[in-house]
């Protein structure tokens, strides 16, 4: 056993503290189990010698029956005692290993998930879906099956060495030594395969997480693969993915499988000494006939059990494979720190930017020296090419990322000193890439406010001119959006979204393009919702369509992560900077170059 798995169940003991009670109570059920277990075969040589020495018999002798008949049903008596308690030792290890593993299950993926929830956005932009589903789902799993099944398995095994090897030491120091001489073999065996085993069960481990994130991606990409006519590519790529995967476990298979054959070889040994030097003293009046038979079954259920230790160790290296992942993730540490003091209430809901520079990861700059501010009550556009900037700015308003140089400040107060709850609940997010989950409208729509009232709902969506079709929906605000809400039209995802944020009445509402993707009729419907609902509160608009910021307390115009425009529709126009010319561009004017504008401040 190597020092990252001696780390690996120490931590996984350590995690299972609470439950250590449930893991005695286990141990106990399953050790008196294996008691129950080895009984019966001593009872067997105890009616043997019954049968050939009657009243000289170990029965008759210590309990003071003479008459055989009377031997034979006190045997019979102790061993239905035997069956009845072993089945219910059995039974009760089974539910307590089995409810343990699914408690331990149950509260290591819930804390995974919690853990993950807990790191920043950059985090799973470095790391697929696929990948992180396979340790949340199938290397739990992997742990489950081992500590179900594989934890008794040990434990048996240890019980019946201990238990046989008494039995065998009281009979015949001899046979005790022939019969225990393969074990060493076997232990040896064991861990020489361990060692060779636990590369390739890594490497399984790592294969099914690539085809989890392979699938996870193509199923989440269908409709482009459809598009693309791609099935037969992406089929034949998923089919080499899952090679892959087939092939690692083969590797694993080979090896692990040959260790049961192994292991037969060295009982066959085992039985045959304890068969026939055993019979060579019965024959010379050197041992009882009744010892002989128990210990001639002793053997057998010796070194038996040893053949599954082939299975408990394959589910051991899976465990071990998969609790070096799970414990690997829960390792991983948020970079950025979330702070601990709350908004000041009442929130008023000012936006402002000082001197920030930011970029992703350890790439180059996108934003340079960033300085804005958005008063509270006002609403400001932010608009500019593709690649600009501006829903990286919304990033760091949310806090989704930390900017390199700088400040970015909510009422005054540095984001990064405020919790993520007060930070966020501040705020309504509308995006232009909408997720819906999988559940009703109402549902959907409540998402901010789970305790949100039925007509506070209705209120919501009519605000965001979403009330109308909603109703037209087969079962109304019960009817099931389905999953990321693909049974909707893309605008109507666009209005519930909007209702959702809406509903959550926040001091700053920010929109991420929220009408970039939809018709010309639900691009009016959302103006006339955001007209509305803006008044008199804060609202950060990101936007290509300069149509629907016009009207704009002020807009400003970002050129490769620099501002180098602010000012009103008008204003702007008027300067004949890069908003005039995007205006152009979109109102169909004729279209000039534009000269390197100086900014309006």
């Amino acid at each position: 056993m190597n020092s990252d798995e001696v780390t690996g169940l120490k931590r996984l003991w350590k995690y299972a503290g609470p439950h250590r009670p449930q893991v005695i109570a286990a141990i106990f059920h399953t050790t008196m189990g294996k008691v129950m277990d080895v009984v019966p075969e001593i009872l067997i040589g105890a009616v043997l010698d019954v049968i050939v020495r009657g009243q000289g018999s170990f029965v008759a002798t210590q309990f003071g029956i003479a008459d055989r008949w009377q031997q034979l049903l006190v045997l019979a008596t102790a061993n239905l005692f035997a069956w009845i308690f072993e089945s219910l030792f059995g039974y009760w290890s089974a539910i307590s290993w089995r409810n343990l593993a699914q408690t331990i299950e149950h509260e290591m993926r819930d804390q995974l998930y919690r853990h993950v929830q807990s790191l920043e956005v950059s985090w799973f932009e470095d790391n697929t879906s696929g990948g992180l589903l396979s340790v949340l789902n199938d290397d739990i799993n992997q742990l489950e099956r081992f500590l179900d099944g594989g934890a008794a398995s040990i434990l048996q095994v240890f019980w019946n060495i201990v238990l046989v090897g008494a039995m065998f030491a009281v009979s015949s120091w001899l046979l005790t030594l022939l019969a225990f001489l393969p074990i060493p073999i076997i232990v040896a065996g064991s861990i020489r395969y361990q060692k060779r085993l636990e590369p390739l069960y890594a490497r399984v481990r790592e294969s099914v997480a690539d085809l989890s994130a392979t699938l996870t991606a193509n199923l989440s990409g269908i409709q482009t693969i459809k598009a693309f006519t791609a099935e037969d590519r992406e089929a034949a790529r998923v089919a080499e993915v899952s090679d892959a995967y087939r092939q690692a476990n083969r590797d694993a298979i080979r090896f692990s499988s040959a260790f049961v054959p192994l292991i037969r070889m060295a009982i066959l040994a085992g039985f045959t000494c304890t068969l026939v030097v055993g019979g060579w003293l019965v024959l010379n009046n050197r041992m009882e006939v009744g010892i002989y038979a128990v210990l001639v079954f002793m053997t057998q259920r010796l070194l038996w059990p040893l053949t599954r230790l082939g299975e408990t160790l394959d589910l051991y290296q899976r465990a071990m494979a998969s609790t070096r992942r799970i414990f690997g993730l829960l390792d991983v540490r948020p970079v950025m720190k979330e702070g601990s003091q709350p908004l000041v209430e009442p929130v008023r809901g000012e936006f402002e930017l000082r001197d920030v520079t930011f970029g992703y990861g350890d790439g180059p700059d996108i934003l340079h020296g960033i300085t804005l501010r958005v008063p509270a009550g006002e609403s400001h556009a932010i608009v500019g090419a593709t690649g600009s900037g501006k829903s990286t700015l919304v990033r760091l308003l949310l806090r989704f990322h930390d900017a390199r140089q700088g400040e970015v400040l909510l009422d005054g107060q540095d984001v990064r000193h405020l919790s993520y709850a007060s930070l966020r609940g501040a705020m309504g997010y509308v995006s232009q890439d909408v997720f819906l989950f999988h559940g009703t409208v109402r549902d959907n729509i409540a998402y901010g406010r789970p305790d949100s009232r039925p007509e506070e709902i209705e209120a919501a969506a009519q605000a965001a001119e979403a009330h109308e079709f909603i109703l037209s929906l087969p079962n109304g605000y019960d009817t099931i959006v389905g999953e990321r809400g693909q049974r909707l039209s893309g605008g109507q995802r666009q209005r519930i979204s909007l209702a959702r944020a809406i509903l959550r009445d926040p001091a700053i509402l920010v929109l991420d393009e929220a009408t970039s993707a939809v018709d010309n009729e639900t691009e009016a419907a959302i103006q006339r919702s955001l007209a509305r609902v803006t008044q008199g509160r804060t609202s950060v608009v990101i936007a290509h369509r300069l149509s629907t910021v016009r009207d704009c307390h002020r807009i400003w115009v970002l050129e490769r992560g620099r501002i180098i425009e602010a000012g009103t529709h008008d204003e702007l126009i008027a300067h004949g900077g890069l908003y005039a010319a995007l205006w152009r561009v979109q109102t169909g004017e004729a279209v000039k170059v534009h000269p390197t504008a100086s900014p309006i401040r």
